[in-house]
């Protein structure tokens, strides 16, 4: 994808470089761990290669931007941007989805694996979803999450906090 192209729900496949990942993740996942992944390209490529079995979850997909989807982020109208950037969590690009919207799935996803006392896993995503992984993991205010960074084949461990007695 070229650099400055909005893309969130567009399949989209994955660089085949990123691949090259595969097998530095493959030696630090349990064999066993469930792996859940996007059912997108560029997730479910890399999913299948570090795992026999990867389940495919649309909860997990990247926030839908609607019509600016495989657009240049230049070419958006600035008064769309700066409605997104006043309300992040209820603004939707038109025919997409809110940053809101694609919190409630991905806390659905995580509501369904017993978060925060169920068994661990791993999950193939994108960057907004693991924003929104982290945030929920630790505990963060949707200021602070939007500032976090995940990058391309990068591992990053995620641990619930210990349940209130």
């Amino acid at each position: 994808m070229a650099p400055g192209v909005c893309y969130g729900a567009s399949d989209v496949d994955l660089a085949d470089d990123l691949l090259d990942c595969a097998p530095r993740l493959r030696k630090v996942l349990p064999a066993q761990l469930p792996l859940f992944s996007s059912p997108l390209r560029r997730c479910r490529r890399l999913a299948e290669a570090l795992h026999e079995a990867p389940s495919y979850d649309a909860r997990l997909r990247e926030m839908d931007f609607g019509q600016w989807e495989l657009r240049s982020w230049a070419k958006i109208p600035r008064t769309e941007l700066d409605a997104w950037a006043a309300a992040p969590l209820s603004y939707a690009p038109p025919g997409g989805e809110s940053v809101g919207a694609l919190q409630a799935r991905v806390t659905a996803f995580l509501g369904e694996r017993g978060w925060p006392d169920g068994a661990d896993f791993g999950v193939v995503t994108h960057a907004g979803v693991m924003k929104i992984l982290a945030a929920q993991l630790q505990g963060l205010a949707a200021e602070s999450w939007f500032q976090l960074s995940f990058g391309y084949g990068e591992l990053t461990l995620l641990e619930a906090p210990e349940p209130r007695k």
